[in-house]
């Protein structure tokens, strides 16, 4: 697992780690190489820009953010190209999925939005690995609902630097990214790449000490 530093609660899995969001004894194996409960929190993921407030573990419904204040209640969402993203408060932590489709919908405000509704301060956040502009060739719908993150892969078409527009609505927090392309890097589950039904997750909680 990746651990950004200075995180109190933030880990980023790859393919070898396995799925921990579906497959129990995947999860089993990473809470305890993190030091965490077994039972997670997370959503159907719809990609959209709805983040929902939790404080028990299990589904909680359709939606691609989760907040929490609980201490010791791991959230969790599974990607495999999407970026995830963990946004950290001084008492609150959000973990968010977000393809050009959450880009557009702005969820990167609606976790900071969420964390101040529980009166908490954002103060940084944390860019997984996603697939990168490199390789993420788009069309010019996806140009035109991402912004003015226009870019070029390594083929020369047409991309979109989604990590980059992740980073501007962060604007103000402390962030950090992550360099890996889950395209180009085959330690990672991709589904423009295989076409994949795997997935890799990532886990984000507050401390219980």
């Amino acid at each position: 697992m990746i651990r950004p530093a200075g995180f109190r609660g933030a880990a980023f899995g790859d393919a070898g780690d396995g799925n921990g969001r579906d497959d129990l004894e995947r999860r089993e194996l990473i809470s305890d190489e993190l030091g965490i409960p077994r039972a997670w929190a997370f959503v159907h993921q719809v990609h959209g820009g709805v983040v929902l407030n939790v404080d028990q573990p299990g589904l909680a419904g359709s939606a691609d953010g989760l907040i929490t204040d609980r201490p010791g209640l791991p959230l969790t969402i599974a990607t495999a190209d999407c970026m995830p993203i963990i946004i950290e408060g001084d008492h609150s932590v959000a973990i968010l999925h977000a393809g050009w489709r959450g880009v557009a919908a702005e969820i990167m405000g609606s976790g900071i939005k969420a964390m101040k509704a529980l009166g908490d301060t954002p103060r940084r956040a944390a860019i997984g690995p996603s697939i990168g502009p490199c390789c993420y060739e788009v069309g010019d719908e996806v140009r035109a609902a991402v912004g003015d993150y226009a870019s070029r892969t390594t083929s020369g078409t047409p991309s979109v630097d989604l990590r980059s527009a992740a980073a501007g609505q962060l604007s103000g927090l402390d962030v950090w990214r992550s360099d890996v392309c889950t395209h180009s890097d085959p330690g990672f589950r991709s589904y423009r790449r295989d076409a994949t039904t795997e997935r890799q997750v990532a886990v984000a909680w507050l401390p219980e000490d």
